[in-house]
């Protein structure tokens, strides 16, 4: 496989990932970062670091709202529910990207 292909598929399996995520809302980063070790916070924050990589600024809220469809604030009003004890002792054992 050539790279062009390879980066045509990474590009799409990236956008497939990214828009399953705006589709569950219902799963909380707090979830993700205890059975994945990542969360959508962690994937906006690689693109933006991807892009710095190559001089482009973005921007930590720029890049979350390329990941979450819309604006951090108004998805966490919308979405983000409190942590509950247990999620947040499972977070304080978890390794952290």
């Amino acid at each position: 496989m050539d790279d062009a292909t390879r980066i045509e598929l990474e590009a799409a399996a990236f956008r497939r990932l990214r828009d399953h995520l705006r589709t569950r809302t219902d799963v909380q980063n707090i979830d993700m970062m205890n059975d994945t070790g990542f969360c959508r916070n962690c994937l906006s924050r690689w693109y933006d670091e991807a892009a710095a990589e190559r001089g482009i600024e973005i921007g930590k809220m720029k890049a979350r709202e390329i990941v979450y469809g819309m604006p951090f604030d108004e998805w966490k009003a919308k979405y983000q529910t409190e942590a509950t004890d247990a999620q947040k002792e499972a977070f304080s054992k978890t390794t952290h990207s």
